[in-house]
């Protein structure tokens, strides 16, 4: 049996701004095909002139939904042993993809390639969880020894 931490209800609330990061990101999609006239069960835009942007929409929000899964999972293991730095990398990467949203919408290519900063929030939660699980196998102390306990 595993006990949490209070502070476990932060890695709770960045799960569940995740879900909200995803459900602004479909309506952002499904504005865009109204805009730029793109009906399913199409799933890209080949008109000439707004094709482009319509594509590019769609393919952030296709790059957000393949890095959830890998997200989520990081954000919940590594919460364990650091739940506020975990959440804080957590928010960090959310935002990152609301940033490279907006983004993806602009015709300078330079600006196209913003949020990409989110990876190294991903690299964080990902060595966060590294940490977790040394402390369940017991090859390490945990840093905090209060933030969860192990029962048998």
């Amino acid at each position: 049996m595993v006990t949490f931490s209070k502070e476990y209800g932060y890695v709770v609330f960045t799960g569940c701004a995740s879900l909200v990061l995803m459900k602004y990101l479909s309506h952002k999609v499904f504005k865009a095909r109204e805009q730029y006239n793109v009906q399913l069960p199409q799933m890209c835009s080949v008109n000439a002139e707004t094709g482009d942007i319509f594509n590019r929409i769609l393919v952030n929000r296709q790059n957000t939904t393949e890095k959830i899964a890998p997200f989520l999972f990081t954000l919940s293991i590594g919460g364990l042993q650091h739940p506020r730095l975990a959440s804080a990398f957590g928010m960090f990467w959310i935002v990152s993809r609301v940033v490279s949203a907006h983004a993806c919408c602009s015709e300078d290519p330079a600006q196209q390639h913003r949020g990409r900063l989110g990876e190294v929030a991903l690299l964080g939660l990902f060595l966060c969880s590294l940490d977790s699980g040394k402390v369940i196998l017991g090859w390490s102390r945990p840093c905090f020894p209060r933030r969860f306990t192990l029962r048998e």
